[in-house]
């Protein structure tokens, strides 16, 4: 099992003790690009997806975790991803 496999199990398992570090290399992993940061807000893009589907997403560093609304928001654009997939 990869190191982003691991990540997203962890992140499905529990969003509230997610690590705002975690959630950014997941992001990556599933090809979204950080296109800026802005104090501790940091934003990424994912051109496969529109913006219903959560082609944008923020991400907050809360004294180093992310916001668990910010990882629920986020899996489930993976979810929209891997549906497109099949």
């Amino acid at each position: 099992m990869s190191k982003c496999d691991k990540l997203l199990v962890k992140a499905r398992a529990s969003a509230k003790n997610f690590r705002f570090d975690d959630l950014c290399k997941l992001a990556e992993c599933y090809g979204w690009v950080a296109t800026r940061q802005d104090g501790s807000h940091c934003m990424f893009e994912n051109d496969e997806l529109d913006f219903t589907q959560g082609r944008m997403q923020n991400f907050q560093n809360v004294h180093g975790n992310a916001k668990p609304y910010q990882v629920k928001q986020w899996l489930s654009a993976i979810e929209v991803l891997e549906t497109n997939a099949e």
